[in-house]
């Protein structure tokens, strides 16, 4: 029996990720997960703005935040305690400081929310996001002689991921619309 034909052609297979992307599952363990999800969801979350237009996504910023209005880095208040732990064992995993993760970005993306095709701000460094709740795919893109090269990676939950390098400074990447609620911690070094 044939194999059907891919419906995604330019999908690369799993492992066709670009440099400086890295990846680990099971960072914490279920109960740190369903503990920092009670406290994510009494933070005060609001719709992402951008340009007057409000995202299906809801943010909060601690130490820094970017302020699209100014285009510049703006400051936010401190990251709270109960995300503190969390920041050391990225920070660990990264192979950087605590305290150099100076940016922490939480998105809350209710089921059908995603983010679009995007490259994070210059003012930043390095990029390590872990997921909480639900599974996502996370999509990258570069422009390559006239036509765009293309990976996927599926983020677990509770997995890390980190982009540096080309991953952070060439590629653009996406989050597709996913299924359920999904939480996802995003700590950024400035640049």
């Amino acid at each position: 029996m044939p194999i059907q034909a891919s419906l995604f052609p330019d999908a690369p297979p799993p492992g066709d990720h670009p440099p400086g992307f890295r990846y680990t599952p099971d960072l914490i363990d279920g109960e740190e997960e369903r503990r920092l999800a009670a406290g994510i969801a009494a933070l005060p979350l609001k719709p992402f703005e951008f340009h007057g237009y409000l995202a299906n996504r809801r943010v909060v910023s601690f130490g820094y935040r970017y302020d699209y209005t100014r285009r510049a880095v703006a400051a936010a208040p401190d990251v709270p305690a109960f995300l503190l732990d969390l920041r050391a064992r990225v920070a660990a995993w990264a192979g950087v400081a605590p305290d150099d993760f100076r940016q922490l970005l939480i998105n809350e993306y209710a089921p059908g929310a995603g983010i679009g095709w995007h490259r994070d701000k210059p003012q930043f460094g390095l990029v390590a996001g872990v997921s909480l709740l639900s599974p996502a795919t996370l999509r990258f893109r570069r422009r390559e002689a006239g036509d765009w090269h293309r990976a996927a990676a599926p983020l677990a939950p509770r997995s890390v991921y980190l982009l540096a390098g080309q991953a952070r400074s060439v590629w653009e990447h996406s989050i597709i619309e996913g299924d359920a609620l999904r939480y996802s911690v995003t700590f950024r070094t400035l640049a």
